[in-house]
């Protein structure tokens, strides 16, 4: 049986794209050791495959990074493996270097365009380190997927380098619908999850909330905005009208989502990575019934466009987007997201997954 070392930055718990990868691939006759970070508020993993959580002194911040993939490129030079699979550019300087010195064959899932990120904009020498290391190493890879196809298309054209995609689409799953544990009686439920960073058009959905009678918003997620959207609640006393729940477990968050009335996806166009975004949310939406609202960029457009599984906003000003919900939410998308949801989950695609560790170069 093949050993695959899969690696990735955080603690494991809630990246569901990773869980999939494993899943699939241990599924499928490869020993699989996940590889990630352990936190204080960590939670406990049940998987059926290895799993390896390091306890960092550091947690965020360039200590993090070289303290993680220090500990990774140890982890990785004195274990057994046969494949090396690096989840985005902050595991791949470890992956590739083991892959050089041992000569074994590495895979590179972009789940991102990982130097574009917001949180970059502003710190030019970090972003310029992290694109060094792109410059340096994509172009020498040979076995590579990610998320969508504009991604694809961007390292093509900018590393002449062949990229496959693997969207982040959900498992088929029985449909169960748990509780919110506040009141939402005669109350339209608004929810977005993911990460609460920054450009994810949280702050832009408060405001719209605000105007919205008998809505409510609920915010499923942490992030680098969170402590800044709880302040914002508590100053604007907002508790009864936003509810930030923080972070959930996959299992947790497949019985919330089918709860709501609308899922939205309103990121902002803060650069390329944003721009190229296709969030798995978006799809586990469609996978509760839920019509969904998406930004105007080109693959959230898309799918909506695509499948008819909900709308693209007209305008990023509060009181146009309270309107345009308003009138959404006088349409029956039941239909077409029956459809589309047959199509879009991850079962479908999981024969492309294999077949690129079956025919590694």
């Amino acid at each position: 049986m093949k050993r695959i070392l899969i690696s990735v930055t955080n603690d494991l718990s809630t990246d569901q794209r990773v869980a999939k990868v494993c899943k699939t691939l241990s599924e499928n006759n490869f020993d699989v050791i996940l590889i990630g970070r352990k936190l204080k508020n960590s939670k406990s993993l049940s998987r059926n495959y290895k799993t390896k959580r390091f306890k960092l002194l550091f947690n965020n911040g360039f200590l993090f990074y070289a303290e993680f993939n220090l500990r990774l490129f140890l982890y990785l030079l004195f274990s057994k493996k046969n494949y090396l699979l690096a989840n985005d550019i902050d595991t791949l300087l470890p992956n590739y270097l083991i892959s050089k010195l041992q000569n074994k064959k590495l895979v590179f899932d972009s789940h991102e365009l990982f130097s574009e990120i917001p949180e970059l904009v502003h710190r030019p020498k970090v972003k310029r380190l992290w694109m060094t290391l792109e410059d340096k190493i994509i172009p020498k890879l040979k076995n590579n997927y990610t998320v969508c196809d504009s991604i694809a298309k961007h390292y093509q054209n900018k590393y002449q380098t062949n990229f496959k995609t693997i969207k982040n689409l959900p498992f088929q799953k029985e449909l169960k619908k748990g509780s919110f544990n506040f009141d939402t009686k005669n109350q339209k439920i608004i929810l977005y999850q993911g990460a609460t960073n920054i450009g994810r058009g949280i702050q832009l959905m408060i405001e719209t909330v605000k105007l919205l009678d008998n809505y409510i918003f609920v915010i499923i997620g942490d992030g680098d905005e969170f402590l800044n959207l709880k302040l914002k609640i508590a100053s604007e006393k907002l508790e009864k009208k936003v509810f930030l729940l923080g972070r959930k477990t996959p299992a947790e968050l497949a019985e919330l989502t089918p709860l709501a009335d609308l899922g939205i996806s309103v990121e902002e166009d803060l650069g390329l990575n944003y721009k190229y975004a296709l969030p798995n949310k978006i799809f586990d939406y469609i996978q509760a019934n839920v019509p969904v609202l998406v930004s105007d960029l080109p693959e959230m457009k898309a799918i909506v466009s695509k499948y008819n599984v909900g709308e693209v906003l007209k305008n990023r000003k509060p009181a146009i987007i309270a309107k345009q919900i308003q009138q959404m939410l006088e349409n029956d998308y039941l239909v077409s997201i029956k459809t589309a949801k047959k199509e879009l989950i991850w079962e479908n695609q999981e024969t492309d997954l294999i077949q690129i560790f079956e025919n590694l170069e």
